[in-house]
């Protein structure tokens, strides 16, 4: 059975089923290999390669392309190998199917969510089971750990961290409502949940929930005002990044 097969049997939103999953996944490291040297098609039967065989790069199981590499080696004048991963059980996401702008260097694995005119830049990291919500902006370097929820329309700012959760198991992932502003840098630990229009100081630790329509700012991060107009100016989110 593929992974592709087996993940169909878990819930990827319930940790003990994404763990489960994770057990069960067929692990991989896959390595690229760039060979040069006296090398025929049959040498690379059952290989993925691209080039000739003189002069081609391979892509497989590290242990299958180690094999082939020691059997040829006195075949050979040149030899490099890439390794990305370590007996990984779950691959990025495929970004074809997903109706979102996704910048280049982002990391979002498999059983991620990310909704329609979501953007994600550059450098962010986004776990199994995460949620992105419709229009909202994961800034650079911000990082949604597993089963974070991120509601729509709002902006995590660059470098912030959403903490996730998968173990323990039985704690409460991270909720943030719709319409929320976080600053850069800021930490929202795990099972807080932030209301609806909040704002986030830059830099802020959150450890305990925060109320619809507030100002949180600090470490631990308290209240210092309700959303006022200047507030809104101040947060005031560009629907032409979106869409």
């Amino acid at each position: 059975m593929t992974n592709e097969e087996l993940k169909k049997q878990f819930d990827l939103n319930d940790p003990y089923q994404i763990a489960k999953y994770m057990k069960a996944a067929q692990k991989s490291t896959p390595v690229k290999a760039y060979l040069r040297g006296y090398l025929r098609d049959k040498d690379l039967e059952g290989f993925n390669y691209f080039g000739q065989p003189s002069a081609c790069i391979v892509l497989g199981d590290a242990d299958a392309v180690a094999g082939l590499i020691e059997s040829k080696a006195k075949s050979l004048t040149f030899c490099k190998v890439e390794c990305e991963a370590r007996n990984s059980a779950i691959p990025l996401l495929d970004l074809t199917e997903v109706d979102a702008r996704i910048e280049p260097g982002t990391f979002i694995r498999e059983g991620a969510h990310i909704h329609k005119n979501a953007v994600i830049m550059m450098g962010a990291v986004i776990n199994i089971g995460a949620v992105v919500g419709e229009g909202t902006m994961i800034d650079m370097n911000a990082v949604l750990g597993a089963r974070a929820q991120v509601g729509k329309n709002c902006h995590v700012g660059a470098g912030t961290v959403i903490a996730g959760v998968l173990e323990p198991p039985s704690k409460e992932p991270v909720k943030i409502g719709d319409n929320v502003v976080l600053g850069a840098n800021a930490v929202v630990l795990e099972g807080v949940t932030v209301g609806e229009g909040a704002v986030i100081a830059a830099g802020s630790v959150v450890t305990k929930d925060v109320a619809p329509g507030v100002v949180v700012a600090g470490s631990p991060a308290k209240v210092v005002k309700e959303k006022d107009n200047q507030t809104e100016e101040k947060t005031e989110l560009m629907d032409d990044l979106r869409g």
